[in-house]
């Protein structure tokens, strides 16, 4: 099929991701198309070794399921698009051609989850730039609230009195925008304060 194309050239096929990696060093091709599915080395794998060094050739994934988790892993690995195996022939010689091009190909299911991860990993940026210019007093206090401490065990803790957690905590609602201990549970979650084991 993709021979049939005019303007595109099939110079080479593996069947495992070792063969994958061989080939593009001896082929340098423009395009990979690569099967996630592949025994001795599989198209995950295949993909990060090949992004990590810096192959010319734009990889194009196929998979079986349109939410693969792979699929956005891959994607912010360095792949240039992916298509389901269920997509039509014609498709996949216009991701073909997308790819080649310099474009990036995804289908909406991957498309909205990679944009939800962008998007929850600049939040959570912001989060802890927030949380850094807190002083580190106020940090402490944070930490404690949000995993559950009463005023008067943070004040034991830190060695000061009740009325001056409550000082630091009003401080730390003014600056972060908390209002209540679940704001500073999820604040917390957000930019990973609490260890697992901790008191929440």
């Amino acid at each position: 099929m993709l021979s049939a194309a005019s303007d595109i050239e099939v110079i080479g096929e593996g069947r495992t991701g070792k063969e994958a990696l061989s080939l593009a060093e001896r082929l340098d091709p423009d395009v990979i198309v690569m099967d996630l599915s592949m025994g001795e080395m599989d198209g995950a794998d295949a993909t990060r070794a090949l992004v990590q060094k810096r192959t010319r050739a734009k990889i194009l994934i196929l998979t079986m399921h349109a939410a693969d988790s792979y699929v956005v892993q891959l994607l912010e690995a360095g792949a240039s698009g992916y298509l389901v195996k269920s997509a039509e022939d014609r498709e996949l010689i216009d991701a073909v051609r997308a790819v080649g091009h310099g474009d990036v190909y995804t289908q909406p299911a991957a498309a909205r989850a990679l944009a939800q991860r962008i998007r929850r990993t600049a939040e959570n940026s912001e989060e802890r730039e927030k949380f850094g210019k807190l002083t580190d007093r106020e940090q402490n206090v944070l930490r404690f609230v949000a995993r559950g401490y009463s005023a008067p065990e943070i004040a034991e803790k830190l060695f000061i009195s009740s009325k001056t957690v409550d000082s630091y905590r009003q401080r730390i609602n003014e600056k972060l925008g908390l209002t209540n201990r679940r704001d500073y549970f999820d604040f917390a979650i957000k930019i990973g304060l609490l260890v697992e084991g901790e008191r929440h």
